[in-house]
């Protein structure tokens, strides 16, 4: 089963990942901040993860890693 790994202190809450996710699994935190103050993204059902890593090459700051 694949899931992503999302790296809080690089991540900067951009969103591109959410977009770039066909599945729709991927969200902005609404209730945490990381370091930086910005909601992080956070993978919200990982049993449909495909891990197809479009959100890992969308990331501006290879803050996503796919594990498969």
């Amino acid at each position: 089963m694949a899931r992503i790994i999302v790296d809080e202190n690089y991540c900067k809450g951009c969103g591109m990942c959410v977009h770039a996710c066909p599945q729709k699994i991927i969200a902005l935190a609404k209730e945490r901040l990381n370091k930086k103050g910005y909601h992080p993204a956070e993978l919200i059902d990982e049993q449909r993860c495909t891990g197809c890593c479009s959100c890992a090459r969308m990331c501006p700051d290879v803050a996503i890693t796919v594990e498969r």
